[in-house]
């Protein structure tokens, strides 16, 4: 590792130690990412945007914080600074997935969502990768999941013609259902973009959820995000989950429509085919 002085002199502003050599992490789709190795004997992990949007980072910051309140809940790395360019964590080092990780994992993410939170929803707006994320809160899931975390993705996906109108007429139809398909449940605790490459397998044999767009919610969202790219792991994660928190019956078929707000946001980060296959899942519903 080398040291980059611009670099290791805006962490420094934020630490209680120098830093020695700093190195650049590969694989941010936003931001930039850099390790850092600290004279107190710690490595770091600093991510910064040029022009980051008012309380981009802030918000990251308060959502680990949050997750991280819930004794024996998931892993989150140590917030060690905060400010409007940049965030720096406590680096974890990288292990493999193994079955005994999953299994704490699974309980550990059982705990974190039994935590829960006041209402459906947050203090505060977020945001999910570089997008904003509503959290006005509402009295239900059925609501809040069509008004907050459906209706502003599918807008701007079918303004950018990322959605074809018959398609966002079919993701409609399967959204107004869920109140009637979602049981009622106390809001959770929620990572809120709790995707495979937001779950880091630490070489200390425990799991580390990252990179949170947390509210209150339901949590079936959660495991339904783990599910659509593909967790390591993942039948252990869910068996050892159920058996602090049983899911409600029937939340293998509910999948689906939860997978539709992340599938959306990718639709409209990403394009693709992203917004034709959250309407072939939608259709299900129909």
């Amino acid at each position: 590792m080398a040291r980059q002085p611009v670099i290791a002199s805006r962490a420094e502003q934020l630490l209680d130690a120098a830093v020695i050599a700093t190195a650049p992490v590969a694989g941010g789709d936003i931001c930039s990412a850099v390790k850092l190795r600290l004279s107190n004997g710690r490595t770091a992990f600093l991510k910064s945007l040029t022009q980051a949007p008012p309380g981009f980072f802030a918000a990251e910051a308060a959502g680990l914080r949050w997750l991280a309140e819930v004794e024996g809940g998931a892993a989150t790395p140590d917030v060690l600074g905060v400010d409007s360019d940049c965030l720096i964590l406590g680096w974890v080092e990288s292990g493999r997935p193994g079955a005994d990780a999953a299994n704490d994992f699974g309980r550990a993410l059982a705990r974190t969502h039994a935590a829960g939170a006041s209402t459906y929803g947050a203090p505060d707006d977020g945001f999910i990768g570089r997008l904003p994320l509503r959290n006005r809160p509402l009295d239900t899931w059925a609501e809040f999941y069509a008004e907050r975390r459906i209706a502003p993705y599918l807008k701007v996906a079918r303004d950018r013609g990322l959605v074809a109108d018959a398609d966002a007429e079919t993701i409609e139809k399967a959204v107004a259902r869920v109140a009637d398909l979602v049981p009622d449940e106390p809001p959770a605790r929620l990572h809120g973009d709790l995707w495979n490459g937001n779950v880091l397998w630490g070489q200390d044999g425990r799991v580390y959820v990252v990179d949170p767009a947390a509210y209150g919610g339901h949590r079936e969202v959660d495991l339904a995000m783990l599910a659509l790219f593909g967790l390591p792991q993942l039948s252990q994660v869910l068996a050892a989950y159920q058996e602090i928190a049983p899911l409600a019956d029937g939340w293998e078929e509910r999948v689906a429509l939860h997978q539709l707000f992340p599938l959306l946001v990718h639709a409209c980060l990403f394009g693709g085919q992203y917004g034709a296959r959250a309407a072939r899942l939608a259709a299900r519903y129909l």
